[in-house]
């Protein structure tokens, strides 16, 4: 097959250049550029480039680096600056895989071949003739969760090599290969940030407006925090405040105030009714047109950890999640990833909502 390879520099997507050629495959590798030189949320380091054109050389293939840095300002950072500063949590990593990676790249280049593989953790299956997104053999790296918003056809078109193979087995073939890095670490933080601080990030947009932390069970005054838009549901750490933990558990983004409750068991900053709001079911609704509740996994965060629950329409894009268990800072804004019961294919995702 004539392949696209989306590679970072980083050795998941070289161990998919691997995997590919001695597969025989014809390969075209590209790096999308998603900022200028100097500019913020420049994810592109030179020493990124550097490494992608030593693993081309490495096969005798030819790098493509393509930009696609303003249509990322105005679909991903200007809207994980507009989520927060609405006082919600955005997930800006879901946003770049379906408008970036799959969306723009796809339309003016991924389209002219037969397939596009990345290095993402997941896998894929076709059941009843519907081609599903599915999780990765290494549960601790899967990133599944990072590409619920996709649409079917971008789905149909994506190969995620490296889905069956644990990160530890990644390692070893990158070690065996000589691959240049195969002992680079991974890269950390948030994609649409590359080295910036999020903080940082945030100040230079939105500024600081400093305003009261409040302890929710009594109403004292325990600190001032920056500004409501550097803190999110559930966080404990940055607070600056002693005598913790201290968890956020509430906003009120009107008067600037932020609410805490305190302890490791603290019951205000557990829930277990989740709603959901514009509701993304990547192959279509799998309970299409049966009513009542669904026997469901999820989760509303980054983690290995698949949660049961129910899952029920309660009118228009409007859907409920009943835990089986507590669930830890729900978010509103942050996208709750919905699975079958088993925990194997990716159904979707929904935006949280407040009840």
């Amino acid at each position: 097959m004539k392949i696209a390879v989306l590679i970072s520099g980083g050795v998941d997507s070289a161990v998919v250049v691997h995997q590919l050629m001695e597969q025989g495959h014809e390969l075209h590798p590209f790096y999308i550029r998603i900022g200028l030189d100097n500019d913020e949320g420049d994810c592109s380091a030179e020493e990124d480039i550097e490494m992608c054109s030593l693993i081309c050389r490495k096969y005798g293939l030819k790098l493509e680096v393509v930009s696609l840095h303003q249509e990322y300002w105005d679909n991903v950072m200007e809207y994980a600056l507009r989520t927060v500063q609405a006082g919600l949590t955005p997930n800006p990593d879901m946003m770049c895989n379906r408008m970036i990676k799959f969306g723009y790249f796809e339309q003016r280049w991924g389209h002219e071949f037969d397939m596009t593989a990345t290095g993402h953790y997941a896998t894929t299956c076709e059941v009843n003739g519907v081609k599903y997104l599915a999780t990765a053999v290494d549960a601790v790296k899967d990133q599944t969760d990072f590409l619920a918003q996709i649409t079917y056809e971008q789905l149909c078109h994506l190969m995620f090599p490296i889905g069956h193979l644990p990160k530890s087995e990644v390692r070893r073939i990158a070690l065996e290969q000589h691959l240049p890095n195969a002992q680079r670490r991974d890269s950390q933080g948030i994609c649409f940030l590359g080295q910036i601080d999020y903080n940082d990030f945030i100040r230079r947009h939105l500024g600081e407006r400093p305003g009261p932390i409040i302890e929710l069970e009594t109403g004292r005054k325990l600190g001032e925090h920056r500004g409501y838009w550097f803190h999110t549901i559930g966080q404990r750490k940055g607070l600056g405040l002693s005598g913790g933990p201290w968890y956020v558990v509430k906003k009120n983004v009107h008067d600037n105030v932020i609410y805490v409750t305190g302890g490791y068991g603290a019951e205000k900053q557990y829930g277990r009714t989740i709603h959901l709001d514009e509701i993304h079911f990547i192959s279509g609704n799998p309970w299409q047109g049966q009513d009542g509740a669904h026997a469901i996994t999820f989760k509303n965060r980054h983690t290995p950890t698949l949660l049961h629950a129910q899952l029920t329409h309660v009118g228009g894009n409007e859907w409920v999640i009943e835990s089986e268990q507590d669930v830890q800072g729900i978010a509103p804004g942050q996208f709750a990833v919905i699975y079958d019961a088993q925990g194997h294919l990716c159904y979707g995702s929904g935006v949280i909502i407040n009840a």
